[in-house]
């Protein structure tokens, strides 16, 4: 069979496969990998360069320097300090989502929300009209340099592979800068009124503790048949629909790890139930239950313990598995006291619901592992930082680092993965990130996606299957202007972005583009540029970016009001967007 022929069947079967979503991007892309491999359409040397191609290494080193300088606390004292100037709500939704674009230009995008979301739940009156708009802001910001989104080190070093020279550090402000400031005005303006107030995010612990689990205090009388029995033999009485959280005992609360513990007279177990197993287990444990009020948020918190809302990764180790799947109370120590998504508290029993990723989740735990714990799980903390100490002493030092990486590169001395792998380097020597962090820094699902996908699309071109595609585009379009047909592939490209992850958008649309713009005689650097703005223009769907999954639970978004803000918001980038590519990259 054609070489062509059976690229594109790979490639069009792994397109279908990421807008299913039932299996992971990276599995996907890496089957599709193995698949080429064996059927011979990428050389066997050629399967893993991807994972030495300089955007990969690019991605994995702004990644662990943006988690530096979330550690550091030195963006959050700035951030906190700009968006609490005024108690004017559109004031601080303007400082909000222009502190968030800023960030963004910097450091991952998903870095700088985790960094805003805390403060922006804090000024909102209704959060979905300004986690929606914070998100789209921290996408926009994005564009404005090599480093703000993956789709831009992809398409720079792609532009460096066809020809000698990428896109420097700042080649992309220059339409990203107006692009992002067109953007945030929409966003400003219109764009949260588009938004209903009716949305509702869960915003406290005790919203979340409102559910259908029952959480409540039970003693442990004189002659009762749980004297001598451990926590877990007393959980295992009602199939475990029941988790001890703590334990009172001479007037002193044992919080967290308390599952080995052996119950005496006069104890208290602090209980999260089901209702449906709730007399149960009073009756088969012979426990009494204390008054008859539900328990607050401050009764399940200690100076050792602590109640904090996490919200699920998209590619989280802990997406579309189960409490009980992850050993999450066992293996960890953690509890989960409630899950809600979009906005609703889930009403049915919480050890074997499968989680996905957005939901929101109230996490019981030690303070000094729980963060580390949810890292390791894929989540990120929706709460003022307090679980893991900020490093103060010398907290500006990520700061001068990252500016020496960024000096370094746009002044042409080192190319941008040297001098990010060095700053990586730098922070790890001067112990500002251990090399632990490095690791759990890195999103691993992401890396191994351009691992994979970087060989399939140098593929497109050596098997001629982006000729073949462009020479269709430029048939169909052999009487339109070029910047129609730049307008199109920008159209094309924010299509796929919004159910596709945008790194493989940029991976796969990149050499479509450059093959479309030698066909119609056209300048390479407009139609390149142009496809790393359409692919980091992904505001249709929750699933196009990281950031829109984040703040769908918090936020109680619906998936229809991404469409609502984000379609006039992708037109706009597109009527402006083409406009501006050409003036800067005449075409």
């Amino acid at each position: 069979m054609n070489s062509q022929v059976v690229l594109s069947v790979i490639l069009g079967g792994a397109l279908l496969f990421f807008i299913w979503g039932r299996w992971r991007h990276d599995v996907v892309a890496f089957l599709a990998l193995m698949i080429a491999v064996v059927l011979g359409v990428v050389g066997i040397d050629d399967a893993f360069s991807g994972f030495a191609h300089p955007a990969v290494i690019t991605v994995a080193a702004v990644l662990v320097i943006s988690r530096t300088l979330q550690l550091s606390g030195a963006l959050d004292v700035a951030a906190r300090y700009v968006t609490g100037i005024s108690d004017n709500p559109l004031a601080n939704l303007v400082m909000l989502t222009l502190v968030g674009a800023v960030l963004s230009a910097f450091m991952n995008n998903v870095g700088a929300l985790a960094l805003m979301m805390p403060l922006a739940m804090q000024t909102a009156r209704s959060p979905a009209q300004v986690l929606m708009p914070l998100s789209f802001a921290t996408i926009l910001g994005g564009m404005m340099t090599e480093i703000g989104t993956p789709p831009n080190i992809i398409i720079a070093t792609f532009r460096r592979d066809i020809s000698g020279e990428g896109f420097a550090l700042f080649d992309f402000a220059p339409a990203g800068v107006p692009l992002a400031l067109i953007g945030l005005a929409f966003l400003i303006i219109f764009g949260w009124r588009l938004i209903p107030v009716s949305r509702r995010g869960s915003k406290t612990a005790a919203d979340l503790l409102k559910g259908a689990s029952y959480i409540t205090e039970a003693r442990v009388e004189k002659g009762s048949r749980s004297v001598g029995k451990t926590i877990r033999q007393l959980e295992r009485l009602v199939d475990n629909e029941a988790l001890v959280l703590g334990v009172i005992r001479h007037g002193y609360r044992q919080l967290g790890r308390v599952r080995d513990l052996t119950l005496e007279e006069g104890d208290v177990a602090i209980l999260r139930i089901e209702r449906s197993a709730f007399h149960k287990l009073l009756e088969m444990a012979d426990l009494t239950l204390v008054g008859d009020a539900e328990v607050g948020a401050e009764t399940l918190r200690s100076e050792d313990i602590a109640l904090v809302e996490f919200v699920v990764m998209p590619g989280a180790r802990i997406d579309r598995r189960t409490p009980h799947d992850v050993r999450l109370t066992e293996r960890f120590g953690t509890n989960l006291l409630a899950i809600a998504r979009e906005g609703e508290r889930i009403e049915r029993p919480l050890r074997h619901t499968r989680i996905q990723a957005g939901d929101l989740l109230l996490m019981q735990g030690e303070k000094s592992s729980l963060e580390d714990t949810m890292t390791i799980l894929g989540c990120i903390p929706l709460a003022e930082r307090g679980l893991q100490p900020i490093r103060r002493r010398k907290r500006l030092l990520p700061l001068g680092i990252l500016a020496a990486a960024i000096a370094a590169t746009s002044a042409g001395l080192l190319p941008i993965q040297i001098s990010f792998s060095a700053a990586v380097v730098a922070l790890v020597l001067f112990e500002r990130i251990t090399p632990r962090e490095v690791y759990d820094s890195i999103d691993w699902s992401v890396i191994v996606l351009l691992g994979a996908l970087i060989p399939l699309g140098m593929a497109l071109e050596t098997t001629g299957t982006t000729g073949a595609l462009a020479s269709w585009v430029v048939g169909i379009s052999a009487h339109v202007p070029v910047w129609a047909v730049l307008a199109a592939v920008m159209v094309l490209t924010m299509a796929l972005t919004n159910l596709i992850n945008n790194a493989a958008t940029a991976v796969m649309m990149a050499p479509i583009a450059h093959s479309i713009a030698l066909q119609t005689g056209a300048n390479v650097d407009p139609f390149l540029m142009a496809t790393a703005i359409a692919a980091s223009s992904a505001f249709l769907t929750p699933i196009g970016h990281q950031n829109n999954v984040l703040v769908m639970g918090p936020g109680g978004c619906r998936f229809g009001d991404y469409w609502r803000v984000g379609l006039p918001l992708q037109a706009l980038i597109v009527v402006f967007g083409v406009p501006l590519v050409m003036l800067v990259w005449p075409i």
